[in-house]
């Protein structure tokens, strides 16, 4: 994503979006045909949880195909799946960074969606703070989407079958802004990556052996990198100066949305899962490998002021220190965040 758009949500009519439901999360029973509606028992509590926005198959079944419809964009040629590509834990495979409408190419690597009801921040400056107003940013992008949220819903209201959906899932029309980004996230709240080997290893179920070199990488990851990448989501949401720079002139991460000099250079931590397969790394896509990344971490960072604390524990050169085997060891680990299951499951691909 290029950059973020913080909206006035009084403008879209979408006030009553964030309004927390009423039910508790025990009210809210899984929901049958409709992807993760059951909570993974090793995930902390979800930031987003079913009870804000429950979970319906016809609901998520609607997400689904305006996630894949590319007339959320200006000419009718990019979808949010164009960007986001379910074989790659919908990341954006085989570009550095994203490309949107006309062919025009924005500045930041598009980023995995997976597990984005446990997300407080979106995009790699977190300028969208909530799941349901995230589509606004690639819509509105001139270099995504290139369209307007009023746009938007003047197609979907000029389709018969969208209307008949709509009506069936809210009750009501014309279909609004609200209703738009409603159905929406009831599709990105359902891409739960959380079957990978680890994850059975994890839960004591079967087929969640690790070997020896793996289970190493597992050790030095909890000793060296649980700090930023924390839990079994693993990041703890935070944004920080990882040392790719000494100033961002191209990009001032999180600064571009708080204006604070204090968070020039600021981004996502981003999570491991799926990392085997996410590449290119970092937000301007600039290794092409985890060892690259490794490396990075070990003797590549750039002094900075806004360079966080987490790697200055050591004297002399900022960074993290690993050595080979520890570095083999934790590309070893980090292939056990694969979740093949996530990654195949017909539910979210588009659909015929």
């Amino acid at each position: 994503m290029k950059r973020t758009l913080m909206l006035p949500l009084v403008l879209l009519g979408l006030a009553g979006v964030f309004t927390p439901g009423c039910r508790s999360e025990a009210d809210v029973l899984p929901e049958a045909g409709v992807p993760g509606t059951v909570l993974p028992a090793n995930f902390p509590a979800p930031v987003y949880g079913p009870n804000e926005n429950p979970p319906t198959r016809e609901a998520f079944e609607l997400g689904r195909s305006l996630f894949y419809d590319p007339r959320l964009s200006r000419n009718g040629t990019v979808s949010c799946g164009s960007c986001h590509q379910q074989f790659v834990a919908f990341a954006n495979a085989g570009h550095d960074v994203s490309h949107g409408i006309d062919g025009r190419t924005g500045t930041r690597n598009a980023p995995a969606l997976q597990n984005l009801r446990w997300r407080r921040g979106f995009m790699w400056d977190g300028g969208p703070n909530h799941l349901e107003v995230m589509p606004l940013a690639p819509i509105t992008n001139p270099v995504e989407m290139d369209e307007t949220v009023e746009n938007v819903v003047g197609k979907l209201n000029a389709d018969a079958t969208y209307r008949r959906r709509f009506q069936v899932v809210f009750g009501k029309q014309p279909i609004d802004s609200y209703q738009l980004l409603r159905a929406l996230a009831q599709f990105t709240a359902a891409l739960t990556s959380a079957n990978s080997r680890y994850d059975h290893f994890v839960r004591r179920e079967a087929g969640g052996t690790l070997s020896e070199p793996e289970l190493r990488g597992r050790a030095a990851l909890q000793q060296k990198c649980a700090g930023c990448h924390a839990t079994d989501l693993f990041t703890d949401e935070s944004f920080r100066n990882n040392g790719l720079n000494r100033t961002f002139p191209a990009d001032s991460g999180r600064m571009h949305i708080t204006q604070l000099a204090t968070d020039r250079g600021r981004f996502k931590v981003p999570s491991l899962r799926n990392v085997a397969l996410t590449a290119p790394y970092m937000h301007d896509a600039r290794f092409q490998t985890l060892l690259q990344v490794l490396d990075h971490y070990d003797h590549g960072l750039v002094e900075s002021a806004t360079l966080d604390p987490v790697f200055r524990q050591r004297a002399g050169q900022p960074g993290i220190s690993l050595t080979a085997q520890e570095k083999s060891d934790l590309l070893a680990f980090l292939h056990t965040l694969t979740d093949e299951a996530f990654l195949a499951d017909k539910r979210l691909a588009e659909q015929p």
